[in-house]
């Protein structure tokens, strides 16, 4: 990988929800990993050094892991941009007070204007409330707020709950749909098809025992363990160049098939499916692939 821009931190396989779908396969039974904050801290201080503009603390759910205000300070002292990517079914009052700081934006996930529809997904009854709650809540301490809409289900309400952002007053929909890894397997195994094609290109994912992944979707794909290297030993290693290209040689022979979509540029998913959310706007923009749109 010649340059970084962007990385994923999945701090904990903890969550409170148990969604069918979930790629990382978090829920109550999670762990925070063998990482410690002073290894996150120090990979913090690495992508910063690399040249990295953003990062974002993801899970399970990242608002359950204790040091989590602490992290995204230092991100910030380092001149980073910071999503965190939360279920907003519980943000600790503390955690608000980092979230309002310039410099700092929230995500979440949405999948229906139904109570009822919404919790089975999740398979947390109470879910819906609680992160509209919280989303309406978002809006009122003007926090930059991006929400995902997952269409997970057949006849699933996304339609509905997209006006239903939109009369809340959320500005930033994007919608994604299944990805068959972790818990979203359904008749496929995980592969590079369930990718969007911008893996390893300037973008890297850190699990919570220290594995260094192409994205958080390519789980399947170590390249390395930040808890043994240092993240620019990883990045320019042999496991780093051999995964990419093996990416890369996918991507071009699926866009030679014809299967994409022109407008989505080169390496692009078949006809840009599935939408590679989050990016606010989906993958066919200037700044698609899977990590957020820092300069929007």
């Amino acid at each position: 990988m010649q340059h970084l821009e962007f990385a994923w931190f999945e701090v904990t396989g903890k969550c409170q929800l148990e969604c069918e779908h979930c790629y990382a396969d978090s829920g109550p039974k999670g762990t925070n990993g063998t990482m410690r904050p002073a290894d996150w801290t120090r990979v913090i201080n690495e992508v910063a050094q690399l040249g990295a503009r953003m990062i974002q603390f993801i899970g399970g759910e990242p608002a359950l892991y204790p040091g989590l205000p602490e992290l995204v300070n230092h991100a910030r002292d380092h001149g980073l941009e910071v999503e965190v990517f939360s279920n907003l079914v519980h943000v600790p009052p503390q955690l608000w007070n980092v979230l309002t700081q310039p410099g700092v934006r929230l995500a979440t996930s949405y999948y229906s204007d139904q109570p009822d529809e919404h919790a089975a997904i999740t398979r947390r009854r109470g879910s819906h409330a609680r992160t509209k709650s919280d989303i309406i809540e978002a809006l009122r301490r003007s926090i930059p707020l991006r929400v995902g809409l997952i269409d997970v289900q057949d006849g699933q309400r996304v339609e509905q709950a997209r006006a239903e952002l939109t009369e809340l007053g959320v500005t930033d929909i994007g919608v994604d749909h299944l990805r068959q890894v972790g818990r979203g397997v359904r008749d496929r195994t995980p592969s590079m098809d369930q990718l969007c094609g911008r893996c390893a290109r300037g973008q890297v994912a850190i699990a919570p025992d220290g594995s260094v992944w192409p994205c958080v979707f390519s789980r399947w794909m170590p390249v390395g363990n930040v808890r043994m290297n240092s993240l620019a030993d990883i990045l320019t290693s042999s496991a780093m160049a051999g995964t990419a290209q093996t990416l890369e040689d996918h991507f071009a022979t699926r866009g030679a098939s014809g299967l994409c979509d022109p407008q989505c540029g080169p390496s692009c998913g078949p006809a840009c499916l599935p939408h590679c959310w989050p990016t606010g706007n989906g993958p066919c923009t200037p700044k698609g692939g899977c990590q957020p749109n820092y300069d929007a």
